[in-house]
């Protein structure tokens, strides 16, 4: 009988717990072909959003749309936030971070201050911003004031979104580009009661220091300095570039 040597000992050990542990594994992953990685890697990322969610969200979206349109009116659909709404049914079963990055730039920092105003007003009975006092009036019905609590979950989920799917750095400028042609649509499409998107002036009195043109342009300039650059500097700090 010949003897092995030290060397060839360790050598015949190792093929021993190689064979070993190849038995071990699962049969399915032996039969994954490695050319295939590549599709599977790229197919892991087709479902980022779940499709009850989508579901879900376009019905809320589908019952409050005819509501709110003969309660306020179809102008109020200019509002940045009920646009976010809007957007938010494509970028969802698109999987689009474009728009869910935009919707998240234009409305995240304004839904936090509507939320501060109204959980104030809630406990306190006092208001900061006004944001909120409609929410508070009687005058409107009870249901569709709680259909506006849609502002407590919208920036929640912008912000699962955009966790989920990356941020877009595009989207500040396209946002902008976006405000730009919104501001002005709100003012021609309201009124001084209306207000919206503040075309008339911060709070519930029309401003009257500033001629009409020269404050919405104002607010053409101000929007995406003071409220979306903040917010992409800040989601391109915490959350994954979005893939191309």
């Amino acid at each position: 009988m010949q003897l092995l040597t030290s060397v060839e000992k360790q050598d015949f050990l190792k093929d021993q717990i190689n064979q070993a542990d190849l038995l071990r594994r699962p049969k399915w992953r032996l039969r994954v072909d490695p050319r295939e990685i590549s599709c599977i890697d790229k197919c892991s990322c087709c479902f980022m959003i779940p499709v009850w969610l989508k579901i879900v969200y376009t019905l809320f979206v589908c019952v409050l749309v005819p509501i709110y349109w003969r309660q306020y009116g179809r102008a109020n659909f200019l509002w940045f936030s009920d646009l976010a709404l809007l957007m938010m049914v494509p970028a969802l079963w698109l999987e689009n971070a474009l728009l869910a990055s935009m919707m998240a730039v234009s409305v995240v920092l304004l839904e936090l201050l509507w939320n501060i105003d109204f959980f104030i007003r809630l406990t306190s009975g006092h208001t900061l911003t006004a944001l909120s006092t409609y929410m508070f009036d009687p005058k409107i019905p009870l249901f569709i004031r709680s259909l506006s609590f849609f502002h407590i979950g919208l920036p929640l989920l912008l912000i699962w979104t955009v966790h989920r799917l990356g941020y877009d750095r595009r989207a500040w400028l396209w946002q902008t580009v976006v405000a730009l042609i919104v501001f002005p649509l709100s003012y021609w499409c309201s009124n001084p009661r209306e207000n919206i998107n503040w075309a008339y002036g911060f709070g519930q009195t029309p401003q009257t220091i500033l001629p009409a043109s020269v404050f919405v342009v104002l607010l053409m300039l101000l929007f995406p300095i003071l409220v979306y650059l903040p917010s992409h500097l800040l989601f391109s700090t915490i959350f994954h570039a979005a893939r191309s």
